[in-house]
């Protein structure tokens, strides 16, 4: 049980007196994240390949994806926000704690 005045506490409590507007928070955050997955790796991995080493071993990838400097920006900004809103959950996900990969969880289990 988180500490009241904490932001999980605060999560906690959103949670608890308003499950319908907790649940929505919820499904925007996830939303947000796959957004975030589907414009911003593309991009990322085309960065990466222009590298002259990497390009020269397997060559270069034009991303689908161009999108503006502010956008960018405001996709990053957002996905830290529903980062930290998924965080503050204190939910366990079998895809976000690493089990979906073959990880364990903490402690050893």
């Amino acid at each position: 049980m988180p500490d009241p005045i904490s932001a999980e506490g605060r999560r906690a409590r959103l949670e608890a007196g308003n499950p319908v507007l907790s649940r929505a928070l919820g499904f925007l955050s996830v939303s947000i994240l796959a957004v975030a997955v589907v414009l911003g790796v593309p991009q990322i991995v085309e960065q990466i390949t222009l590298l002259p080493p990497i390009a020269d071993h397997i060559g270069t990838f034009s991303s689908p994806f161009r999108l503006p400097a502010v956008a960018n920006t405001a996709l990053f900004v957002a996905s830290v926000a529903a980062s930290t809103e998924r965080a503050l959950r204190l939910r366990y996900s079998w895809l976000l704690d690493g089990s979906a990969f073959g990880g364990g969880t903490f402690g050893g289990n």
